[in-house]
């Protein structure tokens, strides 16, 4: 049975892998790829999918194929910029993509609603923290949420006015964990890019990959897996990270998500390498901002 955990003071329990929706909303995923993958994902135990207003045919796709079973999983969505005309980041640009992400996934309330990188500036003026709380009290979202990176997370963290955040962990990305998570250990925390987007698949550095500032940064920390593969030597270092509850794995493929599961099932990296990381990352990481 996969792990769950007690996501921070929200009253939620999530399991230690959760699964990013966003390939799955990608118009090369097959109907029937999207409906194995997320029905598959509750059978393997998976109790959090995570997706976004942003994410194509996802939000469609997880009311289409998981409709049925929507009691089973806690549903994380992100959104709130323009939307269907609105001002960007407006309140009512939040209320309209709350609206649509409900009627999308065929949902009477979204469990967590994310303001997907909402600016600091705008953080501070406190409108559109006032409409999520709004949208609580009717009972459209269970928490108000931000998902984003650096000065942006810790202003969100710091305000006292979300519930939870989603935000970059892994080997080659730690910021957020070494300066944001565990200062407030109420917020429920999702940890994104678990595995750092793979980029290990690449001999040479994949020039315009959404891999390739994690590639050269493995280059320069030189970490060595030992006998564990890639894949797992990131996302054991990243579900056990302090402060995490969850680390969505992305991934439209059924048999990659049981690996990643498999993977974590095996429980944190041994305290030595742990330690190695460390050293790694203090001696040439520590003024590296986290990857947007």
């Amino acid at each position: 049975m996969l792990e769950r955990r007690q996501f921070g003071h929200t009253g939620l329990d999530v399991s230690i892998v959760g699964l990013g929706a966003g390939q799955i909303g990608e118009s090369d995923v097959t109907e029937a790829e999207a409906a194995e993958v997320l029905n598959g994902a509750l059978d393997l135990g998976v109790t959090l999918i995570d997706t976004a207003a942003s994410y194509g045919l996802s939000e469609e796709r997880i009311g289409r194929h998981l409709g049925a079973r929507r009691d089973e999983f806690v549903l994380s969505t992100k959104g709130g910029p323009k939307i269907n005309g609105q001002r960007d980041w407006s309140p009512d640009s939040v209320l309209a993509s709350i609206e649509r992400s409900l009627r999308l996934t065929r949902s009477e309330r979204i469990d967590i609603f994310y303001l997907h990188s909402c600016p600091i500036g705008i953080l501070r003026r406190g409108d559109l923290q006032e409409t999520l709380d709004q949208a609580v009290t009717a009972g459209k979202i269970g928490v108000a949420g931000y998902s984003g990176d650096n000065e942006h997370l810790a202003f969100a963290a710091d305000s006292g006015r979300f519930g939870s955040i989603e935000t970059s962990v892994n080997i080659a990305d730690q910021w957020n964990l070494r300066n944001v998570l565990g200062r407030r250990p109420e917020l429920g925390v999702i940890a994104k890019r678990p595995i750092a987007n793979a980029p290990w698949r690449f001999v040479e550095r994949p020039a315009g990959n959404y891999a390739e500032l994690y590639w050269e940064r493995l280059q320069i920390l030189d970490f060595d897996p030992g006998e564990l593969d890639w894949a797992e030597f990131a996302l054991r270092f990243t579900a056990y990270a302090p402060g995490v509850h969850t680390a969505i794995v992305g991934t439209a493929k059924l048999s990659h998500l049981r690996h990643n599961i498999t993977a974590a099932t095996q429980g944190p990296l041994p305290d030595q390498i742990l330690e190695d990381i460390d050293r790694a990352w203090r001696a040439v990481g520590s003024d590296w901002p986290a990857s947007t």
